[in-house]
């Protein structure tokens, strides 16, 4: 694959009985070959070599891969496509694998069970014929998706935006914010939420370690248990609801109490983290209605409502946050210099008839009551 200028890659993995993804299969496809790797015969780091080389990785919706490839080799690829993102600069809203082959191709890929063990050896000829079939024409559908992308001139967005796909923080989650993620704790105050934080981080190391899911550790709810009742006893910690025998064996009992009781110690409770500053009030209703015309104009360009600009893009623009993605490259000038217009007064969105919407220049004559 060295003299490759592209190739397509894929990976299957598990994760549901550890903490990182463990790999149990890589498929690969080049001009005129292809290939099944098996993780669990071969070591995975020398491939590395490829990664980093110059040559443009064609991967589908790639950053559970990405994740897989950095642990399994060290490294990421050094150039991406992703087919799912250059797809939504056509219009087509997250596709699937096989949704995007039957669009471009005209091709049904064998369907998938969800359930496959792909750890099991040896795999099946279906497994097989399944697996490969990922890779054995993805670069075909990437050379479609980029004629058509290049005709619109909007093949530089893709790679800017895939760009952004492949140095997206991923990996090893840091454990003190591992209390984001549990919804009841974001509700709790004081010293409760405090505790909360304290053995959801432990909880997360200790998942890290023993490379299992957090679930194996300790539940949300006994995390959210403790949290409102800390217990000071190893008796008391058992009438937690959603503790067990298995949450307490050998000194698990007495490292969660000195967890609680570090927690309980603290001078006051951990503050929380100040907001993001608002929307100015005068401009809050000008989200609800710009929201409306970009909807209206995704549509109309052929572009992924979620690629153009979300509600959150928006609201950062509005509070002038310099790193807002409407404010820099091609989305300032399609969606972040008219909205700053709008909101300025030197442009305004009118109904066009038949429920549309457009942004014009404002004429500044008000209508007579």
């Amino acid at each position: 694959m060295r003299d490759q200028p592209t190739y397509a890659l894929d990976t299957e993995f598990h994760r549901e009985r550890t903490y990182y993804p463990k790999v149990a299969l890589v498929q690969l496809a080049w001009d005129g070959g292809l290939a099944m790797v098996d993780p669990l015969a071969v070591d995975l780091a020398p491939f590395a070599e490829i990664l980093d080389g110059p040559a443009l990785a064609v991967l589908h919706a790639s950053d559970q891969d990405l994740e897989v490839l950095d642990l399994a080799c060290g490294t990421i690829p050094n150039r991406l496509l992703d087919t799912q993102v250059a797809a939504g600069f056509l219009g087509v809203a997250t596709p699937s694998l096989a949704s995007l082959h039957e669009r471009e191709l005209g091709l049904r890929l064998p369907k998938a069970d969800r359930l496959t063990d792909w750890l099991r050896r040896p795999l099946e000829p279906s497994q097989l014929e399944y697996a490969a079939s990922d890779v054995a024409h993805l670069l075909e559908v990437a050379d479609h998706l980029r004629t058509d992308l290049e005709a619109r001139g909007r093949w530089q967005w893709v790679i800017d935006e895939c760009e952004q796909v492949r140095t997206r923080q991923r990996g090893a989650r840091d454990p003190d914010e591992a209390w984001r993620r549990i919804k009841e704790v974001r509700s709790l105050r004081g010293s409760a939420r405090t505790i909360a934080r304290a053995v959801a981080a432990w909880r997360e190391r200790r998942a890290m370690h023993l490379d299992l899911p957090v679930r194996f550790v300790l539940s949300d709810m006994a995390i959210v248990g403790v949290a409102q009742r800390p217990p000071t006893s190893v008796r008391q910690l058992k009438d937690i609801r959603g503790l067990d025998e298995r949450h307490l064996k050998g000194d698990l009992a007495e490292q969660l109490l000195e967890v609680i009781a570090g927690a309980k110690l603290q001078a006051a409770p951990r503050a929380d983290e100040p907001s993001p500053p608002e929307v100015d009030r005068a401009l809050r209703p000008a989200v609800t209605l710009v929201s409306a015309w970009i909807s209206q104009l995704a549509r109309d360009l052929e572009i992924d409502t979620a690629l153009l600009a979300t509600r959150a893009d928006l609201e950062a623009l509005l509070r002038g946050d310099e790193q807002a993605r409407l404010a820099v490259g091609w989305r300032a000038d399609i969606v972040g210099e008219p909205v700053r217009k709008l909101v300025s007064g030197e442009a305004a969105l009118a109904f066009a008839g038949e429920g549309k919407l457009v942004l014009e220049e404002r004429s500044r004559r008000p209508l007579d009551p």
